[in-house]
């Protein structure tokens, strides 16, 4: 396994020559993804109706295709699903991402064609790992296999030749054999439907298994990690799995989980990358290690818009280029890609933290936020109060939500928060104090709502039982895969469900 291990980390470092390619020329290399992307569909459907053949510039893209969501591909998309085929992209889609819903659907369904899987799903597995080999050259990662905790895949009724089911399970199910032969367990396991019991055979079968490094959200794969500890009466996973390296962690912002991670891994050289992958598409990798930024993958069949969060909403709002974005701004990510999805809004917001090379962070969700009082409250707001507030109250944090209190009487309004620790802080009042101090300065509308509580009084915090979130989310049929709690919510749907599932 160690020579296997030197040819694998040599051929994962030759992509480098490739990455530094993009980020020495990012606009070139996307203005070819762009006219390669419209010449190739224009002869689809969707190409015919919006005059592709005559496009020869941005400009006109944007013009003759409006912005998009879900909801408006959806007719098209549909279509694909009973089986017809050239409508949205001209190659032949058999697979479909599943992932969580719009307003008006419990869930979507991402077309997934040849060309996205092998030149940004799988080229993204790979460049993760040719970073991961180039920043540290000594890995014995090749010599074990990596534990995948993925979802589940289901046949799509609607037409007996194509599939749907989580990314994860969409990817596994399509993996090259010698992708399969590094990964663990086996598909029987891995891609069963019922949480709670593939989470006790993956338990059961990886023990003995000398896994190098893990892959998955990071709710669930701590579920898995206390069940293996539990299971073998072990302290940490490292003395369950010794050649532990890496953990390939994304959905979610890791700082929550940091300390749990810490405790499961107790080694100052175990080495957490984070990922930047979706069903719509993969778009970031943490290229340096100890950064808490990803650098933004030109070259995986994707051309990229970003629309500026205080145009959100507007009626045709202008979009701009890789060459016209700033620092440290909120934009909401607009794609067009190798599966068909044209001008596509995917729901996240990011900002720049370098623009040479472009680097970004996830800030967080056009959807998932609070702004009942004007307040803007996004996750990259909560993420670091939440932060501040555990490190100086001795607190770890498993799992949260929050969501408005609206204005009653002559009483201000407020935001209602559910948090369920790993280990609680030694007084939940100051941490409480601090969050909201750490609100207001992070974020200027919110201090201006709070002043002397004129629109937006303390928050109001309720510590939730262990197992509450796990709970909740088995109650929704959202355990395991992909599917991810709820941080911020501008309306009191989730808050009621989980108060009302701590009283039953």
């Amino acid at each position: 396994m160690t020579l296997v291990n030197s040819i694998f980390t040599w051929i994962m470092k030759k992509r480098m020559h490739q990455i530094d390619l993009f980020i020495k020329y990012p606009h070139d290399v996307q203005e070819e993804w762009f006219q390669s992307l419209i010449s190739t569909a224009q002869h689809t459907v969707w190409g015919k109706e919006h005059g592709y053949d005559s496009i020869y510039n941005q400009q006109q893209f944007k013009e003759r295709v409006p912005l998009q969501n879900y909801d408006t591909l959806k007719p098209y998309i549909e279509r694909m699903m009973k089986g017809e085929q050239n409508v949205l992209w001209p190659s032949e889609i058999k697979w479909y991402a599943k992932s969580s819903g719009t307003t008006s659907d419990r869930s979507k369904f991402i077309p997934v064609s040849e060309e996205s899987l092998e030149e940004c799903h799988f080229k993204g597995g790979k460049d993760l790992l040719s970073m991961y080999c180039h920043n540290r050259p000594n890995t014995k990662i090749f010599t074990g296999k990596c534990l995948v905790l993925g979802g589940s895949h289901q046949i799509n009724q609607l037409n007996t030749d194509s599939s749907y089911g989580d990314l994860s399970a969409v990817l596994i199910k399509n993996l090259p054999f010698w992708a399969e032969f590094y990964r663990t367990p086996d598909m029987s396991i891995a891609l069963m439907d019922n949480f709670e019991e593939k989470v006790e055979k993956m338990a059961r079968a990886t023990i003995d298994v000398n896994v190098t490094n893990i892959s998955g959200v990071p709710t669930w794969n701590i579920v898995l990690a206390k069940r293996i500890l539990e299971i073998t009466g072990k302290n940490n996973l490292l003395e369950v799995w010794p050649n532990l390296e890496l953990y390939f962690h994304g959905a979610v912002n890791f700082k929550p989980y940091r300390e749990q991670f810490k405790k499961l891994i107790p080694s100052e050289d175990m080495y957490y990358l984070e990922t930047y992958n979706a069903s719509e598409g993969f778009f970031g990798i943490q290229d340096q290690p100890d950064s808490e930024e990803m650098l933004l993958m030109l070259d995986y069949g994707i051309f990229y818009e970003f629309l500026p969060m205080e145009d959100f909403g507007k009626e045709n709002p202008k979009t701009l280029g890789l060459d016209e974005v700033e620092l440290n701004k909120n934009y909401a990510i607009i794609i067009s890609t190798n599966a068909g999805l044209w001008r596509y809004m995917i729901g996240d917001t990011i900002k720049f933290t370098s623009l040479n090379p472009y680097r970004i962070q996830i800030s967080g969700r056009t959807k998932h936020f609070i702004n009942a009082f004007g307040e803007e409250l996004i996750i990259d707001n909560a993420e670091k109060a939440l932060q501040k507030a555990c490190n100086e109250t001795n607190a770890i944090i498993r799992d949260y939500t929050a969501g408005p209190i609206y204005f009653e009487g002559n009483n201000a309004g407020g935001h209602e928060w559910i948090i369920e620790f790993e280990q609680q802080p030694t007084d939940i009042e100051r941490f409480t104090d601090i969050m909201d101090q750490t609100l207001r300065e992070v974020n200027s509308d919110y201090d201006a709502k709070r002043y002397k509580d004129m629109a937006l009084s303390r928050p109001l915090l309720h510590v939730a039982p262990e197992r509450t979130f796990y709970n909740w989310m088995k109650s929704r049929g959202k355990l395991g895969g992909q599917h991810k709690v709820p941080r911020l919510a501008n309306d009191r749907t989730y808050v009621e469900e989980i108060l009302k599932l701590m009283k039953d």
